[in-house]
């Protein structure tokens, strides 16, 4: 089989932290400061991208434990939708992967996002259907390259039959150390790439 993954934060969708905070701030009434040193700065978000807190109920427990908020699924959800913005051309990129082999979303997140997807980004989820794999689940982050592994065993395809794109340079060479071919979407005055995207599918179909 012909197979792509794709990274979402920065790939698919832009992200901003900046427009996330303060809304996690507004909706816990927990200071920005407080929220980023105890659990962004305290490396939690981290330990949950890599599964420590599998299921949402326990995201959110540590996360109330930790920084003395609550916060809800739907807060959540509302407050990342605000920090996350389709990019068009690479919309466009994994619809037309779509129509060369199989396509899969590859993520590094916890697990609220695994349970948010098709809220956050009904245009990927519709292309992409079940092919939903996210660090939570699989154990692992990127660039670790067990985690394609445990990808590409989940997928049943091969790393030569494999094509991967992501914003991180380190999460492609994690990739292609195991000889899964990478694509690194690259920004240019803070634009991404698309038009090289594209052209990089071609060539790996090709």
């Amino acid at each position: 089989m012909t197979l792509f993954f794709f990274d979402f934060d920065k790939t698919l969708y832009a992200y901003d932290f900046h427009i996330r905070l303060p809304a996690l701030s507004l909706v816990t009434g927990a200071s920005q400061y407080q929220l980023a040193k105890t659990w962004w700065a305290g490396g939690y978000e981290i330990r949950a991208e890599e599964g420590e807190w599998r299921e949402c109920d326990e995201y959110f427990a540590e996360f109330t434990r930790v920084t003395g908020a609550k916060l809800t699924l739907e807060n959540w959800q509302e407050t990342r939708a605000l920090a996350s913005t389709a990019i068009p051309g690479s919309i466009e990129a994994i619809a037309f992967a779509a129509t060369l082999g199989s396509v899969c979303v590859l993520s590094n997140n916890p697990s609220p996002f695994a349970a948010s997807l098709t809220l956050l980004a009904p245009d990927v989820a519709a292309i992409v259907g079940d092919n939903r794999l996210v660090s939570c689940d699989l154990g692992t982050r990127k660039p670790d390259p067990a985690i394609y592994r445990l990808a590409l065993d989940r997928m049943g395809a091969t790393a030569e039959e494999t094509f991967f794109t992501d914003d991180s340079a380190a999460n492609i060479a994690g990739a292609e150390s195991i000889g899964i071919t990478g694509h690194h979407l690259t920004y240019v005055d803070g634009v991404p790439q698309v038009d090289a995207l594209r052209a990089a599918i071609e060539r790996f179909a090709g």
